[in-house]
């Protein structure tokens, strides 16, 4: 699964990052900074910088975990696969949970 974040692309943020912007303009041949028009500069948050990491991690993983399929074919075709319809419910529930914070923001 990939969750794309628009206009962040996994890379290492420069240094600097997470600090506001601030304009330079130049009056009368000097070049004069104003501390209040940084304040409105774009700022990557640490939550915004660990979710492009775990996007980046996701990327990386393989879609199939071919080792855990063929052990639970292996263990389907020996008659040891034991379905445990508790822990697929509990599960279910957790996730359920789980979608429903993202959905509410918290």
């Amino acid at each position: 699964m990939s969750i794309k974040i628009n206009g962040v692309d996994g890379r290492p943020a420069p240094i600097g990052a997470g600090q506001p912007v601030q304009r330079v303009r130049e009056v009368n041949g000097r070049e004069e900074r104003n501390p209040a028009e940084g304040t409105d500069g774009v700022r990557i948050t640490g939550t915004a910088s660990q979710m492009a990491a775990l996007e980046q991690a996701l990327r990386d993983m393989p879609a199939v975990d071919e080792a855990r399929v063929a052990e639970v074919r292996s263990a389907l075709e020996q008659g040891r696969y034991q379905i445990q319809p508790d822990r697929i419910a509990d599960r279910l529930i957790e996730l359920e949970r789980a979608l429903a914070k993202l959905g509410h923001g918290e």
